[in-house]
């Protein structure tokens, strides 16, 4: 297993590599860069003379008609040394190449630098939008998995029963309603919208919040969470369940719980002291995506409309507003992340059936 390990590691490395190499060609050829926003904002809203505060100093716009340098759109009117001074503030006057390895090198030291329009650290940014999205992954993640796994099993025992029948209904509807309608719903209900106002509309915790006891504390901060968990619940679970349903049907027509039964085991050692540990291993490999949706990528739309201020909300306004840096480092963090996320997966695949063993097939 330790050489299994090892590989595992280092094939991390050209998969890193080839994930941020993509991606950054795919943004050299994309148009909206930062040089052209901060254009856009000043040949939109501050024609004519105004100056730009940036990294270097006071960068002064003059109006020099058809002579400016048309590589960028809307660049008219604004000076060619201005546009090279923006080019050298956001590190666009070196050559693609050198840019790609100088980012590689930072960030495998963990150094993501700067944002480019927030004028703070790229990592300070991403570790006070962490709680959010660690509040919102751990809870759906944790919460999902304990009501799941057990409607599933409690579903395959009862497959066909009245009970399972209305259950899938339950499910399917929450399924395929979106997430952000039914959190929509439930501030019209319970926030303050037309009905109930029992929950805050904003934040995790309440502005008082460290003014306020322990158990206090504890109350405020679910308080604040129940709404944007109710909300993310309604389909988080449905996936988990039907696995699970459809994985221990699957086990429990083999003919190894035939032989249990034959030797006298009642239901409950025959499920889970066999059948259990055989079909977990289907939920089991869905859980490195359950674990980066949960906590990275699935909370986008509740971020926004129980206005919470977590990594979802960081990463979509950085794509919009061409903040690379953030763009880049969160993609970075994510997917070394999942990465491990996906040998944590393996290694709990041979703590629940030990018969299976890495080490003897290919990586």
């Amino acid at each position: 297993m330790g050489a299994y390990i090892l590989r595992r590691l280092l094939l991390m490395i050209p998969t890193i590599v080839g994930i941020m190499a993509i991606s950054f060609a795919v943004v050299q050829f994309a148009p909206g860069g930062p040089v052209e926003q901060v254009i856009s904002d000043l040949t939109g809203q501050n024609q004519g003379g105004d100056r730009l505060s940036g990294g270097g100093g006071d960068l002064a716009v003059q109006p020099l008609g058809d002579e400016s340098s048309g590589k960028y759109r809307g660049a008219q009117g604004l000076d060619p040394e201005f546009i090279a001074k923006l080019e050298k503030q956001f590190g666009f006057d070196k050559p693609p190449l050198e840019r790609f390895g100088l980012m590689m090198w930072n960030y495998v030291r963990f150094d993501f630098g700067e944002s480019f329009f927030r004028n703070t650290s790229v990592i300070d940014l991403i570790l006070d939008k962490m709680p959010v999205s660690i509040s919102l992954g751990l809870w759906i993640l944790l919460v999902s998995y304990a009501i799941s796994i057990p409607l599933g099993i409690k579903k395959a025992i009862s497959d066909g029963s009245t009970f399972d029948v209305w259950t899938s209904g339950i499910i399917i509807i929450g399924y395929a309603v979106p997430g952000f309608l039914f959190g929509i719903l439930l501030i019209v209900l319970f926030a303050g919208g037309s009905f109930f106002d029992w929950f805050p509309l904003r934040g995790i915790v309440s502005d008082n919040f460290a003014q306020l006891n322990w158990w206090q504390k504890i109350l405020d901060y679910f308080w604040h969470m129940t709404l944007p968990l109710i909300t993310l619940l309604m389909s988080a679970f449905a996936t988990t369940t039907l696995l699970t349903k459809n994985s221990f049907i699957d086990e429990i027509k083999k003919q190894y719980v035939i032989t249990a039964r034959a030797k006298g085991l009642n239901e409950r050692q025959v499920l889970y002291g066999h059948v259990f540990r055989n079909a977990m291993l289907i939920v089991i490999a869905g859980f490195p995506g359950a674990f980066i949706t949960a906590f990275f990528t699935g909370s986008l739309l509740t971020e926004y409309i129980f206005s919470l201020d977590g990594l979802g909300r960081l990463g979509y306004e950085s794509v919009v507003k061409r903040d690379y840096p953030i763009v880049f480092a969160t993609l970075y963090i994510f997917s070394l992340m999942g990465l491990l996320v996906g040998l944590l997966s393996d290694l709990i695949y041979t703590w629940v059936d030990p018969r299976i063993d890495f080490e003897r097939r290919d990586v």
